[in-house]
C-alpha cells in the first residue's frame, strides 16, 4: 500500500496538485485550497499540534501517515512533514489506496 501511495504522491506532485512544506500547505489551507493534508508521523508535535487544530478549524481531512523521508522522497525532496493536496479527484484517489477514513 505504502509503495503505490509514493508513486501516486510523485504523479500528483507533477500534476501540480501537491504542495509541501510549512508555509505553502499553510497559505493553501488558509485559502480553502487544501483537500487533504498528509502529515507525518515523526513530524514534532508542535508542527502536528498546529497542523491538526487548523484541519479541525477550516474542516480540512488529515491522515497521519509515513515518515518525513518517504513524504519528501515519494515527491522528490528530502523531507516532507507536511503534504497538501489540492484537488478532489486526486484527494479520493489516495484516501482510496490509504483504505481509511480521514480524520
Amino acid at each position: 500500500m505504502m509503495n503505490k501511495l509514493y508513486s501516486m504522491l510523485g504523479i500528483g506532485k507533477k500534476a501540480g496538485f501537491i504542495t509541501s512544506g510549512e508555509t505553502g500547505c499553510i497559505q493553501n489551507m488558509k485559502k480553502d485550497k487544501c483537500k487533504l493534508l498528509l502529515l507525518a508521523s515523526d513530524a514534532s508535535d508542535n508542527t502536528k499540534d498546529k497542523f491538526i487544530s487548523l484541519c479541525n478549524r477550516k474542516k480540512i481531512k488529515y491522515v497521519i501517515i509515513g515518515k518525513k523521508h518517504e513524504l519528501g522522497g515519494s515527491i522528490g525532496k528530502d523531507i516532507a512533514a507536511t503534504i497538501s493536496i489540492t484537488d478532489d479527484s486526486f484527494t479520493k484517489a489516495v484516501l482510496n489506496i490509504i483504505d481509511i477514513d480521514a480524520r
